[in-house]
């Protein structure tokens, strides 16, 4: 469409004297104008005229609708009425945003990491002293050290949640671990504990006890029976003769490691753990398995293995059960599954760690 002088004239389009002169052309010419040869994009209250060229419409338009996904702002890619579709623009405002997420990022983990601490390396014999000042820190995470002592300020770090203590030399726990209410996980796993305070009881909010891979630990305290909210327990690669009392009124426990220990039999109220979902067996000396696992209903998976098993309750592997039985058959001339139980197609072998 082309326009002379005279009739900018008379449409009252042209008035150079007038302010603004140049922005209300624009705006009139874009009423006058048929919309294939312009584009109108209203954004915040402003309107940009952009003549194109046939395939460009789309190609702008796509443009400014990624911009407006992005969040970018329109005053970034439209410079006096016409709309910058370089990509390279595009990638640099990707690029800025994140550089901006990056550090965003950073910065959160910096006010995360304020507290935590971590510690590891067999140069550490003992905890540093400055430890004891940073009583705001709510996880330990200390592995591989020679340290074996956990002194007893840590009852000074009552917004404790988390102790990560594994694969260190440490052989006793202070009573004083009792006085952190708010402990949800205790990992003392491959340490060179004997015995664990009964003061732990009193952490009533634990939900994660790993003891395993101590070797000479036995039994553990009846005053553990308090923690109710206790969905974990790892005693495995210990001495353990009998599931311990106090695991069995952990009303909640989902999950039951006590593979590789010295268990002849289970107790008959086994089925006192309702919630119990996993049960790992393996490497122990039990020669049956109890009918009271019949009623485990949400038990999934049972894990054991066949060195001395004489007996196993068929039911447990009826099909029609959603039970996963798994077997680590270490001399499979002693235990032969099949010659004992018809249906026990579903017994598996599984490769385990401690063999």
């Amino acid at each position: 469409m082309q326009m002379t002088l005279g009739a900018l004239k008379r449409a009252q389009l042209w008035k150079p004297s007038e302010p603004g002169w140049t922005s209300d052309l624009r705006s009139r010419c874009a009423r006058l104008m048929p919309t294939p040869k312009a584009m109108l994009l209203g954004v915040s209250q402003q309107i940009c005229l952009m003549p194109v060229k046939g395939g460009r419409i789309k190609e702008e338009w796509n443009f400014v609708a990624e911009c407006r996904r992005k969040g970018i702002p329109q005053a970034v890619y439209c410079k006096n009425g016409f709309v910058d579709t370089s990509v390279r623009l595009l990638e640099k405002i990707e690029r800025n945003s994140l550089t901006r997420q990056s550090l965003l990022s950073k910065e959160r983990d910096k006010r995360s990491s304020a507290f935590v601490f971590e510690l590891s390396g067999e140069q550490w014999t003992e905890l540093p002293d400055a430890l004891k000042e940073q009583t705001h820190l709510k996880e330990w995470h200390i592995s591989n050290t020679l340290i074996q002592i956990i002194p007893t300020y840590i009852e000074l770090f009552q917004a404790m949640r988390i102790l990560d203590l594994p694969k260190n030399q440490i052989s006793h726990l202070p009573a004083e671990i009792g006085r952190l209410q708010n402990l949800r996980e205790l990992n003392v796993s491959f340490n060179h504990l004997k015995s664990i305070p009964p003061e732990l009881g009193d952490c009533e909010n634990l939900e994660k006890l790993d003891c395993s891979g101590n070797l000479e630990l036995t039994e553990l305290p009846f005053e553990l029976s308090n923690l109710k909210q206790v969905t974990f327990v790892d005693i495995a690669a210990n001495k353990f003769a009998s599931v311990p009392i106090c695991v069995l009124r952990m009303s909640n426990l989902q999950w039951l490691d006590i593979s590789n220990n010295g268990l002849t039999d289970l107790p008959q109220d086994i089925d006192r753990l309702e919630e119990l979902q996993t049960f790992i067996l393996y490497k122990n000396k039990l020669t049956y398995l109890p009918y009271a696992l019949l009623n485990l209903k949400k038990l999934a998976l049972l894990v054991v293995s066949g060195d001395h098993l004489v007996e196993l309750p068929t039911a447990l592997c009826d099909s029609s059960t959603p039970l996963k039985i798994c077997s680590q058959l270490y001399h499979q001339s002693i235990f032969q599954p099949s010659a004992l139980i018809p249906s026990i197609r579903r017994l598996q072998n599984l490769p385990v760690p401690w063999s």
